[in-house]
């Protein structure tokens, strides 16, 4: 079950790392626009905003890396995939259902793992 747990982080941390990528490198591009759905226009004006988004995402992802390497990541691995999960839940509400599925779900996975290794 340790496995299968870590794995899920690993998924969660890799998934969050290309939101940084995205937030950060690609929003004003192509991919970042067909991503969010947003012009070129809409996404010059917000980029600072999505690159600090970018930088948390990336604080959360090296929070689960962290976890799966240091003594007692246990605390740790429920304290970030916590908060993944709470993001993903204020993402849905007030921005699109979608983020349930794409960034809540995998860490609540992730979470019900590490509680049941």
């Amino acid at each position: 079950m340790k496995m299968a747990a870590d794995v899920m982080i690993v998924l969660v941390a890799l998934e969050h790392l290309w939101f940084l990528v995205l937030e950060m490198f690609l929003w004003t591009r192509p991919a970042g626009l067909k991503t969010f759905h947003m012009t070129a226009e809409k996404a010059k004006e917000t980029a600072a905003l999505a690159a600090n988004q970018g930088l948390y995402n990336g604080f959360l992802a090296a929070g689960l890396v962290l976890g799966l390497f240091v003594d007692h990541g246990f605390v740790l691995k429920i304290f970030f995939l916590s908060c993944v999960v709470v993001a993903g839940i204020f993402g849905a509400a007030t921005v699109s259902r979608r983020i349930l599925l794409v960034q809540a779900l995998p860490a609540a996975i992730a979470l019900v793992l590490v509680h049941l290794r």
